[in-house]
């Protein structure tokens, strides 16, 4: 490189520079917002701290040397600073249900909802996309208005009555798939990842890895039908917006096949929203996953969530927020880095948004 053209390499460098600096500071406030209202939450819930950290039974002289052994006693202002810190190096509190590590609980069950939010979120994508590309292609025709209706229809179920009906129908009544849990009775898989998909397979065990499965389809389903709504819905309405540019109108007059004239020319185009649903839609899942792992008695961290309400655990419970919450910034920072990489506008000095 000359030095002549380092200046035009820096000034390419300075829009994609700046567009993931300003994604990462924003990344950064979300997570201080999150840590500031997590803090909220804890000083205007109900109760005492120290008391529910102390444990029921504990005497008057136990709660207040626990309320010193946790900084309760300092100002409000320090108490804040301290949990920050206590943040940053993972520290998130001991359950008093479980007596462990609320940060060590929570990854201990996290591959199993991620592993089952991953599920759902291809189940959505492989619904999706055919069926909006198919829609767009077909506009105003039969199969378009009633994929729409359909679409609007599934973003209006309610969750939790779905579970249940699909329970119903398909477990009970026609037996075809298991209504509860991750494997049958009789089946195991050495535990190496968490998730019992991945650890079959590396296992080698194919029989297993069909049982869970068959466990898995029905709750990754049940999350995944809202989200395919939206992004059928938003996919559409880009696709018929990039069908009026020049490079669709050039390959039709050329006599591309309308298959490949969707496939390669309109839908590689179209997708910047559909990343954008994604990464949005991971923080919805998990946060779907509390009701769906209790309603499909799966372990993970939405049915751990849900036993440290029903136990009162405070520390568990706001923990498994703050984690979740984590989950979902780095989510939508991922689908930031991805757009860069797919958008070439944002590479583009001037075009930064």
């Amino acid at each position: 490189m000359t030095t002549l053209d380092m200046p035009r390499a820096l000034h390419r460098l300075a829009a994609p520079s700046a567009f993931l600096g300003r994604k990462l500071g924003a990344a950064l406030l979300t997570l201080v917002g999150l840590a500031t209202i997590v803090f909220a939450m804890t000083k205007v819930i109900p109760g005492d701290e120290a008391q529910v950290a102390a444990g029921e039974s504990a005497t008057p002289e136990q709660v207040e040397e626990v309320r010193r052994q946790l900084g309760l006693d300092k100002p409000a202002a320090v108490q804040y600073f301290d949990y920050l810190g206590r943040m940053l190096h993972g520290d998130l509190g001991t359950s008093s249900s479980t007596r462990q590590p609320v940060l060590d609980d929570v990854l201990a069950r996290l591959p199993g909802t991620l592993e089952l939010v991953v599920l759902a979120m291809m189940l959505a994508v492989s619904f999706a996309v055919p069926m909006a590309t198919i829609a767009a292609a077909r506009s105003r025709g039969g199969f378009d208005k009633i994929s729409r209706i359909g679409a609007i229809v599934a973003f209006g179920l309610p969750g939790f009555w779905l579970a249940l009906m699909l329970q119903w129908v398909l477990g009970s009544w026609l037996q075809i798939l298991p209504i509860s849990g991750r494997l049958s009775v009789g089946v195991d898989v050495p535990h190496r990842t968490g998730m019992t998909l991945v650890d079959a397979v590396l296992a080698g065990d194919f029989a297993a890895f069909s049982n869970a499965f068959q466990h898995l389809i029905l709750p990754a389903f049940v999350l995944a039908v809202a989200v395919a709504a939206q992004m059928f819905r938003a996919l559409r309405a880009d696709l018929l917006r990039v069908r009026g540019r020049d490079h669709m109108t050039v390959a039709r007059a050329k006599g591309v096949p309308s298959l490949r004239l969707w496939t390669r020319h309109a839908l590689p185009n179209a997708t910047g929203p559909l990343l954008n649903i994604i990464g949005i839609e991971i923080g919805m899942l998990v946060g779907s996953a509390i009701f769906v792992e209790s309603v499909f008695g799966l372990s993970g961290v939405g049915d751990y969530l849900s036993n440290a309400v029903s136990r009162k655990d405070i520390t568990a419970v706001i923990g498994t927020v703050t984690v979740v919450g984590v989950i979902v910034v780095v989510a939508n920072f991922v689908v930031d880095v991805l757009q860069l990489a797919h958008d070439p506008r944002l590479r583009t000095p001037g075009k930064v948004q």
